[in-house]
């Protein structure tokens, strides 16, 4: 579906984040690259946040606009939490940022997320575009390099996939997008989020998975 307005294809044209809705949780992905036009500005860019123990967040677009929207939704949640004496939803989470990102369409945030968590109801993950647009799913890709990711993706993604084998099809979809989008490299970031812990994969341990994957 088109967006209406300022054209953000322009503008959100850098960068590869991956979310995966598994049997035991979610796995959130990027890649680490940050661009400015054609110009690398950044080899060890954050585009995975943890917004709260069962909440996670990943980014694309202009990197203040998305730093300071992950923020906001941190230190909202948390005041939920305080307020409510428990997490809020994954829903919840997702739709307070899509209001936000709403409420701003004249004046719109140059972003594009994928929020994603568990619940009492299980794993969610949504897509929540530059004017508020808030769409549920089982896997998303967003980026320049998601029509790649989404190649691997399509081919592997299943229900019922064990958390171990989604971080493994992240990381393939990463490793495809990375090979071929000059936007998108120099590393990954992993999490998973599950009923016990928000994980955040060590460099090390990434390491050591691409290498059983025979990803170089």
């Amino acid at each position: 579906m088109p967006l209406n307005g300022p054209n953000f294809t322009e503008v959100l044209k850098g960068t590869t984040t991956i979310g995966i809705v598994c049997k035991d949780g979610v796995v959130m992905a990027t890649e680490r690259r940050a661009t400015a036009g054609s110009f690398i500005a950044n080899k060890a860019t954050i585009k995975l946040f943890k917004i709260d123990n069962n909440v996670g967040l990943t980014i694309a677009g202009l990197v203040g606009d998305a730093q300071s929207l992950a923020r906001y939704l941190r230190a909202s949640v948390s005041l939920y939490r305080l307020r409510r004496g428990s997490p809020i939803s994954i829903e919840g989470a997702s739709t307070l940022l899509a209001n936000i990102l709403n409420n701003n369409r004249y004046m719109p945030y140059y972003a594009w997320f994928i929020l994603g968590g568990v619940d009492p109801e299980g794993g969610h993950l949504y897509s929540i575009d530059p004017l508020g647009g808030n769409i549920e799913d089982k896997y998303v890709s967003v980026g320049s390099g998601s029509t790649l990711a989404y190649g691997v993706l399509e081919e592997n993604y299943e229900e019922g996939l064990a958390l171990t084998d989604g971080v493994d099809i992240a990381l393939r979809s990463l490793h495809v997008a990375m090979r071929r989008d000059s936007a998108s490299g120099d590393g990954y970031l992993v999490s998973t989020i599950t009923e016990k812990e928000f994980k955040e994969f060590t460099d090390d341990e990434i390491k050591k998975r691409l290498g059983k994957l025979k990803i170089a």
